[in-house]
């Protein structure tokens, strides 16, 4: 067996373009600050939940947005992370696209996992305030049943961060950015 070879950063960090273009990186690799992150093996909960949300986002997404699941978001040069879900502009959408512009995203989400907690709960969420993405979700598993509670947040364009619009447990019912209802315990149903 021989020895791993890591790819080494340039002296002022990698850029989107590097991430995009590197042979030999793992699957969902993103990059954070010039850094590449890479991550864990995906759990059954993140798995499922993500299959929940994307179900229910397709059924009620109007014709001029889709809703997409892990593709890398170019927030700025030395930015692209890969939310779990991200509702985009149709017209963004093109076989050959390896990434979208933070300009066409209008909602990120993210299933935090045991390796991500920081990144989920606090990186992400400032660095998608600060590019302009309108809406974002976090998600987390909550209690013995192992369901999924999502925390809703819009965007406050004058400072730049988020607000929370509302924690949800059961159902994820919203009219913003469009009509949503999702029967969050039908999990078990997956």
């Amino acid at each position: 067996m021989g020895e791993a070879r890591w790819p080494v950063p340039p002296q002022d960090g990698y850029t989107v373009d590097d991430l995009l273009t590197l042979p030999g990186l793992p699957p969902h690799t993103e990059l954070i600050d010039g850094s590449l992150v890479f991550v864990s093996p995906q759990r059954y909960f993140h798995s499922v939940v993500v299959d929940l949300l994307v179900t229910g986002l397709r059924r009620t997404v109007p014709p001029e947005q889709r809703v997409r699941r892990q593709m890398t978001v170019q927030l700025d040069e030395r930015n692209g992370p890969e939310p779990d879900i991200c509702v985009v502009r149709a017209e963004a959408i093109g076989p050959d696209r390896t990434r979208f512009d933070v300009a066409d995203v209008c909602l990120a989400v993210e299933v935090v996992s045991p390796d991500s907690e920081s990144r989920d709960r606090d990186t992400k969420p400032h660095k998608y305030a600060r590019a302009g993405i309108q809406h974002f979700w976090l998600v987390e598993m909550a209690g013995a049943n192992d369901h999924p509670v999502v925390q809703v947040y819009e965007l406050s364009e004058i400072a730049q961060s988020y607000a929370v619009v509302g924690i949800f447990h059961e159902r994820l019912k919203l009219s913003v950015p469009f009509d949503i209802d999702i029967d969050l315990a039908d999990v078990d149903n997956l």
